[in-house]
């Protein structure tokens, strides 16, 4: 009975998995984690490493990522690297995908930019983090690594205070065998991702910048999910803000600018439904730095 409830839970975290990419609550810093048409879109190399801690609790979801992009000399032409593990209880799914962005002027200010991402998914069990007190070696047999490769596409507009976006995710939905049942395999598909998003910065005086945005996602079979934030910049050094998830949750949202290029950032979610009895929320700790690329080069505030 034991191995039968814990394949009934694999069977669901991996189906969950297909279903959900991992969840960021600053993603309005680092949109490349949402978009590859954000490639590129300043005037220096950014580099950002994200950790986060869903649920505090033993075997709760845990992500780490690192990113890295920059427009080239043609700045026309935008370059990135995504790399990424997430981890649910004795799973681990990692990627490495590269990006490659095209920017297009439109108007006196404004830019459309295309990006593709193109790179390759490993998922694994860890049995040694089981602890089973009859071990089946047929079933650890049978759920085996699995390498797949894996594409993104996204289109990005954008002008120094203002964004909009659309993108998708998983473009090959490609398949994870996870069991063999009388004689069938049992698959999880990993499910096509749609992103919308789109923000304004708005100064509401000398030192205070509003940026209201938003960022709607949407799969098959899941509820839609709507994300609204509204963060103020104090005197270009402090961003301080709040989000609301129909998933029913609030997330506080700060990011610190500590000059020479430097940004640290946090982030917690506070659940408003019946999870708040169990679960108390959810951690983000955010690092950046941001490398003058081109000294020849205007550079301007960043809002997005």
């Amino acid at each position: 009975m034991k191995k039968l409830v814990f394949l009934i839970f694999m069977l669901m975290g991996l189906a969950s998995f297909a279903q959900q990419d991992a969840l960021f609550s600053q993603y309005m810093f680092n949109q490349l984690l949402l978009n590859p048409a954000y490639a590129g879109t300043s005037d220096v190399v950014n580099f950002t490493a994200v950790g986060r801690k869903q649920w505090v609790v033993d075997g709760a979801p845990k992500t780490l990522s690192f990113s890295v992009h920059s427009p080239l000399r043609n700045n026309r032409i935008g370059l990135g690297l995504y790399c990424y593990t997430d981890i649910l209880g004795p799973q681990q799914t990692s990627g490495v995908i590269t990006t490659y962005s095209y920017k297009i002027p439109v108007g006196k200010k404004g830019k459309l930019s295309f990006g593709l991402q193109a790179g390759i998914m490993h998922s694994d069990i860890d049995w040694l983090k089981v602890d089973f007190q009859d071990p089946d070696p047929t079933l650890m047999a049978q759920m085996k690594k699995k390498v797949i490769p894996d594409a993104n596409f996204g289109i990005y507009y954008y002008t120094d205070k203002f964004y909009a976006g659309i993108a998708t995710k998983h473009l090959l939905e490609q398949e994870f065998s996870v069991q063999e049942l009388q004689g069938e395999s049992v698959y999880g598909t990993l499910l096509r991702h749609f992103y919308g998003m789109a923000g304004v910065a708005i100064p509401i005086g000398e030192n205070v910048v509003l940026k209201p945005s938003t960022l709607i996602k949407y799969v098959k079979n899941a509820p839609l999910q709507v994300d609204v934030n509204a963060s103020v910049l104090l005197y270009e050094t402090l961003w301080v803000g709040a989000s609301y998830r129909s998933e029913r949750a609030v997330v506080f949202v700060t990011e610190l600018l500590l000059g020479k290029g430097f940004r640290i950032g946090y982030s917690y979610d506070a659940f408003m439904d019946e999870l708040q009895n169990y679960f108390k929320g959810s951690h983000e700790v955010m690092v950046g730095y941001d490398l003058p690329l081109f000294q020849n080069r205007m550079l301007t505030p960043r809002y997005f």
